[in-house]
C-alpha cells in the first residue's frame, strides 16, 4: 500500500492571496501530486489568541485557552511534515504567525518538562519548510525569521528541510511575474513528500 504522508500547511500572512499565500499554495499542490494528505490553516481566518502564561499546560501539556489552536495542534501531532509560510514585518514573521507559535509554548512544556527530554536532544520526527517573502533586499532581511522557525521547528522535533526566501516582493500577487519562484515552490512540496515517503521517523 503506497505511504502517504500527512502534512500541515500554515498560512501566516494577514493579507488574502499575497506572495505567501500563492507560493504556499503552489508547495500544497506539488505535495498533493505526490499523493500526500495536506491539512490547510489560514491563520487570519482563526482564532488564535496570543500566549497568556496561564501554565495550566504544565499538567498534560495542552494549551488551557479554547480556542482554534488546539485544532491546528492535533493536526501537527499526526503530521510527518509542517510547511510554514509568513511575510517579512520588521524583520520578523507576522503577528498572526508568531501567535500561533508562542502558544506551541505548550508543546514545548510537553516536550521538555512533561517528557522530560534533555535539553540539547535533537528528536526528528517531521520535516518541515519555511516560506517567506519581503520587500526589501537588505542581506539580513530573513535573520529573524529563520531564528523564531528554527527554535519553534525544534519544540515539534521537526528537522528544517529547507528555506525558501524572497526577497523584493510587496505587492499583492507581486510573485506571479517570477514563475522560477512559484515553480521551486511546488518542486519543494513535490520533494518534500517524497522525501517523507522514504522517511521512517520511529
Amino acid at each position: 500500500m503506497e505511504k502517504r504522508p500527512k502534512i500541515v500547511a500554515i498560512y501566516g500572512s494577514p493579507r488574502k492571496d499575497g506572495n505567501t499565500d500563492l507560493l504556499l499554495r503552489q508547495s500544497v499542490a506539488g505535495a498533493r501530486e505526490e499523493r500526500a494528505e495536506v491539512k490547510e490553516f489560514f491563520l487570519r481566518d482563526l482564532r488564535v489568541s496570543p500566549c497568556l502564561e496561564i501554565y495550566k499546560c504544565r499538567e498534560n501539556g495542552r494549551c488551557a485557552i479554547r480556542d482554534d489552536f488546539q485544532m491546528i495542534a492535533d493536526a501537527i501531532d499526526k503530521s510527518q511534515g509542517i510547511i510554514i509560510a509568513t511575510p517579512v514585518f520588521f524583520y520578523g514573521v507576522s503577528a498572526h504567525t508568531k501567535a500561533f507559535i508562542d502558544r506551541c509554548q505548550s508543546l514545548w512544556i510537553r516536550k521538555y518538562w512533561i517528557e522530560k527530554v534533555p535539553f540539547g536532544t535533537r528528536r526528528v520526527k517531521k520535516l518541515g519548510f519555511l516560506i517567506s517573502a519581503g520587500a526589501t533586499k537588505g542581506k539580513k532581511l530573513f535573520d529573524g525569521i529563520l531564528l523564531t522557525v528554527q527554535y519553534f521547528f525544534d519544540a515539534i522535533d521537526v528537522e528544517c528541510w529547507k528555506s525558501l526566501l524572497y526577497r523584493g516582493l510587496d505587492g499583492r500577487g507581486e510573485v506571479l511575474n517570477f514563475p522560477a519562484y512559484l515553480q521551486e515552490a511546488r518542486d519543494a512540496g513535490r520533494d518534500i513528500a517524497r522525501e517523507l515517503k522514504n522517511r521512517d521517523f520511529s
